[in-house]
Formats: structure tokens, sequence, C-alpha cells
């Protein structure tokens, strides 16, 4: 019992401390019928869609398939790590940046122990953490918070897309820089004659020592639900724009995963989902006490954009878009404040986590090293993407 709790409190930090916030407004705000207005419900019939989407693709290993496919053409040191880098920045504005760090970091890792370039991999793991929470800013469906925000604030989705790319395209000068200057142009005849499949069979042997890439194999059978969950990929894309009503898009996701695979239902990370319906009960409950609203408010509105990057580095980007938007209507400032408030330190976008995890978990006696190298890139991506904000808005 007591491995349990302790296991809980470590793999659901956040869930375990909004549901105790959650709780303890519940005490001062006992439970009535405003609480039925608290919940986003279309945030959660948005997220929990494409969740299910995003894991039925993991599951039959197309990320991975992708991935050894650009390995394939590699030549060059300076074109893996770009190869590396870009595959978390580009993916992530579709599935997400922690699904993207799960999937490449570990698959990133192997591929560089395969090529013997392990001194790289400190650097290139930064530079791809950094990638996936830069290049899922770009879009409504890129994070959590982003399908959230925009949800809230009823901004078109082409109105999203524009205010956000001045800085993805920003970021990514600087990632391309980086991989450039960091990099040599030394020749890598490691992939040479081989195809994606070969290179996909040496990253999953076995090793003897070390993280085993959860790299799965893409079976000849998995053509046919490919095209079916690219079509649910779409049918969640609609919801999200609200060209279809949120009860089909469920419904569709729902029943057809119901026929193609039921084990993605325990794949799901359920958790997010009760993290959110958390954070809006304690949020709704928050707004009930005047004392509080007035102060929160009068600290948010006082300049939101930095409110919100400040606060994130203390408890995150997710957790200081709800808190945030309980607050104030100005939604430009909080959808940016808070997508680069996702850089910075550790914990300030949860997603980074994932990587410092695989890093720690193949190379423990590198953390602190691997610490100054990810907070020093953080830093400058920060300092540049928010001064860069101040003069545009």
């Amino acid at each position: 019992m007591q491995h349990r709790v302790i296991g809980l409190l470590k793999n659901e930090t956040v869930l375990v401390v909004a549901a105790v916030i959650a709780l303890v407004s519940c005490i001062l705000i006992p439970p009535d019928r405003q609480y039925l207005g608290y919940i986003h419900v279309n945030t959660l019939t948005q997220l929990g869609s494409l969740m299910m989407v995003v894991c039925g693709f993991q599951r039959i290993g197309v990320f991975h398939a992708i991935g050894a496919g650009l390995l394939s053409r590699v030549r060059s040191v300076r074109g893996l790590a770009l190869v590396l880098v870009s595959l978390p920045f580009f993916s992530s504005m579709f599935i997400t940046n922690d699904v993207a760090l799960v999937t490449f970091v570990p698959f990133a890792i192997a591929v560089l122990i395969m090529a013997g370039l392990e001194s790289h991999a400190l650097l290139i793991v930064t530079l791809m953490t950094l990638g996936a929470n830069v290049g899922s800013m770009l879009t409504p469906i890129g994070n959590a918070h982003n399908l959230y925000l925009k949800a809230r604030s009823e901004m078109p989705t082409g109105e999203f897309l524009l205010l956000m790319a001045p800085y993805a395209l920003v970021a990514a000068l600087m990632l391309f820089l980086c991989c450039w200057f960091a990099f040599r142009n030394q020749h890598l005849d490691k992939f040479e004659g081989m195809d994606a499949q070969e290179i996909r069979h040496s990253i999953l042997a076995p090793r003897e020592e070390g993280i085993q890439p959860q790299v799965k194999e893409m079976q000849r059978s998995s053509g046919w639900r490919i095209a079916i969950y690219l079509l649910l990929f779409l049918v969640c894309l609609l919801g999200v724009a609200k060209l279809i009503p949120q009860w089909t898009m469920v419904l569709v996701v729902v029943v057809t995963f119901l026929i193609c695979d039921r084990r993605v239902f325990l794949h799901v990370d359920w958790g997010l989902l009760l993290t959110f319906v958390a954070f809006f009960i304690f949020i709704g409950n928050a707004r009930r006490i005047p004392q509080f609203y007035n102060l929160v408010s009068g600290l948010v509105n006082i300049h939101p954009l930095i409110t919100s990057v400040l606060c994130s580095q203390v408890i995150s980007n997710v957790p200081t878009a709800l808190l945030v938007s309980g607050f104030s209507t100005a939604w430009r400032s909080i959808i940016l404040g808070t997508n680069l408030g996702g850089l910075g330190t550790l914990v300030a976008s949860m997603a980074s986590l994932i990587s410092y995890k695989a890093v720690v978990k193949q190379y423990p006696s590198k953390k602190g090293e691997y610490l100054k190298i990810y907070t020093a890139f953080n830093l400058l991506f920060l300092v540049v993407l928010v001064g860069m904000a101040l003069l545009l808005e």
C-alpha cells in the first residue's frame, strides 16, 4: 500500500496537488448547483478524443517508422542532430509535446548509442526538448493548455496560428543555428546501406545495459489502421474547429476504438483529464471567494504575459493557464505567456521531465551536467522569445 501511494505521488504529482486544493476549496464553498458550470466539457472531450487517436498511432509504431525513414537518409553528424531535433519539433504540433518526447527521446538515445555518438546525447536531448515545447505552442492541439485556452477564448484557429507563428519561426531558426554550430558536418557512415526497416530492427535489438527504447515494430497489417486513425484525427480537428458537434466527435472516436483496438483505453493518460477537472473545481470555487478573487485578479491583470511566464516557472504552464484564465480575459497575453513560460526551469513544462527521466535512467551520473545544459539553453530561448513578445504585443 505504501509503495502504491509513493508511486502515485511520483507519477501523478500534479493530479494529487490539484485534487487536494480542489477538496480544500470544496470545504470553503460547499457543493451546489453552480458546480455544474465549473467544468469546461468541450476541453475534456476534445483532449480525450485526441489522446485516444494519438495513442492509437503510437501503438502501431507509426512515429518510430517515420523517424527511422528519415534517419536512413542521414549522412553526417550535423544531419543526424537536425533530424532528431526536427522530429519532436514538428510532431509536437499534432501529437502534443509530451507524446513527442515520450516517443522520440528514448528513440534518439538508442540511435546515438548505435552511431557511437553518446557524447552528444545531453545536448541533443536538450534541443529535442526545446523543439517539442516550442513546436507545440504553434497549434491549438499542440498541448493541453492551448486546447483549453482556444476553447475558453473562442479564438479562431487562424488567429491562434498567426499569433504564435512568429515565435515558432524564431525558435525554429534558433534550433537550426544551435545544431549548425554545435555539430560538425562530419561524415556518418553508420546508416549507409540501411533502409528504414533495418534501422528499426537495429534499434529494437536488446542491449545488456541502459534503457531499452520503447520502439514498436510497425506490422504489415497496420495499413488499414493508419487510414482509419488518420480519419479519426480529421474528425478531432473538425471537432476542435467546431465544424461538427462534440458528441459526434466523441462517439465516432470511442466506437471506432472499441472495434479496432480496445487496449487504447488502458494506455490513455486519464490522469490529465482528472487534473483538469480538479483545477476547474478549484478555480470555480476560488472565484466565489471575494478576497482571493480580488487579490489574484489584481496581480494577474498588472501584466498577464509576465505573470503567466513567471507563474509557469514554479507550477508549470498547464496549471498556470487554468489558474490565470480564471481571473483575466487578456487571452493573447495569457496564450503567449503560458506557451513561452514552458521554457526556463525544468518544471516550467511538465513534458520536460520526460526527457530528464530518460537521461537520468541512461546516464545517472550526468544529471547535474544535463540540468546545466538544459537550463542554459532554456533561459536563452526564454529571454529572446519573451523579449520579442514584449516588443510585438
